[in-house]
């Protein structure tokens, strides 16, 4: 048995020292971390900026996409369905993305290309916490009415099933890779953890 866990914890040591490209969990996570960021601030972020520095081109971006999806969300906290008072949950979620995900995306961005082990505790703290708002975002839209020429003409947050298809098929992923993570990256701290543990109980004994 002791043999085994030296081979498994030497093995994931000379694993985080291999090139990126033969890191496959490892690069799954840099280059959504990659895409991640980009869409971040370009999209989801304008919502905290103020509106005089938003270049023109970046609304008209944000715009597109709202009147291509009618994301209740995205939408919602720009005003494009009426009152957004009710998704004070979700910008206190576009908070977080600012002060704590975009930069875990750059260190993670670093570390993980560096196949550095001390950023693992920190992406398991990422998915989990990734993992779980992205899925209020996912029944929120799994919740939002069906579009109906009604819900149109109010101008009330209301999507086609083509829509509803559309944003979970952007918003599962980000649901999906988060939880990977934070359980991929649970067990390696796991794994340093219990070799740490052995290397200081050995070292009582010397």
């Amino acid at each position: 048995m002791l043999v085994n866990y030296e081979k498994q914890t030497g093995a994931y040591s000379r694993y985080a020292q291999l090139p990126l490209t033969a890191r496959p969990l490892d690069l799954l996570y840099f280059l959504f971390f990659a895409m991640h960021l980009p869409a971040s601030l370009i999209i989801d972020l304008q919502y905290i900026y103020p509106p005089q520095l938003v270049p023109g081109f970046l609304r008209g971006l944000l715009d597109m996409y709202i009147d291509m999806s009618r994301d209740p969300l995205i939408g919602g906290v720009h005003g494009a369905f009426g009152d957004s008072g009710h998704l004070m949950w979700f910008k206190t979620f576009l908070v977080l993305e600012a002060v704590f995900q975009i930069p875990v995306f750059v260190l993670g961005l670093r570390g993980l290309y560096k196949g550095s082990q001390s950023i693992y505790p920190l992406l398991v703290l990422y998915g989990a916490s990734s993992a779980t708002t992205t899925l209020a975002c996912i029944t929120a839209v799994l919740q939002t009415p069906e579009l109906t020429d009604i819900a149109l003409s109010r101008g009330v947050a209301a999507v086609t099933s083509q829509q509803r298809l559309m944003l979970l098929s952007s918003y599962v992923p980000f649901f999906l890779v988060p939880l990977i993570m934070a359980a991929d990256m649970a067990f390696r701290v796991s794994t340093l953890v219990r070799k740490g543990i052995k290397m200081e109980e050995e070292e009582k004994w010397k």
